[in-house]
């Protein structure tokens, strides 16, 4: 059962995070309590399930990226972690997550690619290639930006 003060939190942390150098602090502010009350009240969700993760979009249509590709990888299992780092370490990567591999479809690690253009995406991903020690990748270009949109559990009190 979620108190009233955790479904606000949740309504809180749903919409845009406040870009400010302490974004919590913001969020509590507007709450009415104090940063470390909401930051104990996260951990708490966090440890009960309740939040699973927080996730960042990028609008890099917004950022001046001309050029972004989905690199999927085909890592040895008992590699994903250190590959990861290794590519996640690369400035024009934002995303870098593992999943399932499936029968048809035998890749693993992900990894967004942002450039000026294709073949500066394509150069990048042949030096994380390199870098990384993996051969086997599909570069999956972007053709347009569709909406992005969170999930809303709770609404605000700036809603209806």
């Amino acid at each position: 059962m979620l108190t009233d003060l955790e479904k606000k939190i949740i309504a809180s942390i749903q919409e845009d995070l406040p870009i400010t150098a302490q974004p919590y602090r913001e969020i509590a502010r507007r709450l009415g309590i104090a940063e470390e009350a909401l930051l104990e009240a996260l951990r708490g969700l966090c440890a009960r399930g309740v939040v699973r993760r927080f996730g960042a979009t990028l609008r890099h249509q917004r950022t001046g990226y001309k050029a972004n590709a989905m690199a999927a990888w085909k890592v040895d299992e008992e590699r994903t972690d250190a590959v990861g780092r290794i590519m996640a370490g690369f400035r024009q990567v934002s995303h870098c997550y593992r999943r399932n591999p499936a029968p048809a479809w035998p890749y693993n690690l992900y990894t967004m690619i942002h450039a000026e253009d294709e073949t500066a995406c394509r150069e990048t991903a042949r030096r994380m290639s390199q870098a990384a020690g993996v051969d086997s990748y599909r570069l999956l270009f972007s053709r347009e930006e569709l909406k992005k949109t969170s999930m809303v559990y709770f609404a605000t009190d700036d809603e209806d």
